[in-house]
């Protein structure tokens, strides 16, 4: 089943929720929960997709809708046009804020089974925040994620995995060293592509990083629960 709820977060603000359930509904014993962290493109129909994917795979996904808190309902494609509008919210972006709702959204699925999370993009830098700053999470995977480099410092609590494009012009590969470097427990993985390599609807897809790095994901986060 695939439905939009609403959650608030701690300091009150409402935002919708895209939940897609395992078969047998939510209440099915399923193998846990994972909060899918959304792109600059809002909970997009790419991002729907990676949760009804992990949904056919067993577990109850759910992705938070961030962008809530600038304006209800936004998402957007992947023309140029639509990239330059969905830059400009990383303007005044509130990564803290960020993280209270997707706390909000852990907390809310808590008690159906251990909680993971997987960003993308944007969401790759907030899962690796996620992963160091709330002890609730069984694991994190953080997919391009362009700012964990900047947030370095902060040291998951949660097992972690990384993915990048060795072709990503966003991510030097020297940030992606000092994260090695400086969190050798982390395992990190370079592909032969681009950013965005895991989204199948922009030029960057690349399909045999892409399968690999979902084989990983779901391996990895199965072994943690």
């Amino acid at each position: 089943m695939k439905q939009w709820q609403q959650l608030q977060a701690e300091d009150g603000h409402e935002f919708d929720l895209y939940v897609s359930t395992p078969a047998g509904g939510a209440d099915a014993a399923g193998k846990g929960v994972i909060v899918v962290v959304q792109e600059i493109f809002g909970v997009n129909s790419h991002i729907r997709s990676v949760c009804d994917r992990l949904a056919e795979a067993g577990y109850l996904a759910v992705a938070p809708a961030l962008f809530d808190r600038y304006g209800k309902g936004y998402e957007a494609g992947y023309s140029p046009t639509e990239v330059e509008q969905s830059r400009a919210f990383l303007q005044d972006f509130d990564f803290d804020a960020a993280c209270r709702d997707i706390g909000a959204a852990v907390g809310a699925f808590a008690e159906r089974g251990p909680v993971s999370v997987v960003g993308f993009c944007l969401g790759g830098s907030l899962a690796w925040l996620m992963a160091a700053r709330d002890d609730r999470l069984a694991a994190s995977v953080g997919y391009y994620g362009g700012r964990i480099p900047d947030f370095v410092a902060e040291t998951p609590q949660c097992p972690t995995l990384l993915h990048f494009g060795e072709q990503d012009q966003g991510i030097p590969l020297a940030g992606v060293e000092s994260v090695r470097r400086r969190h050798p427990e982390v395992p990190v993985h370079l592909y032969q592509a681009g950013h965005g390599f895991n989204c199948d609807q922009r030029g960057s897809y690349h399909a045999q990083s892409a399968q690999l790095a979902w084989q990983r994901t779901l391996d990895f986060i199965a072994a943690q629960s």
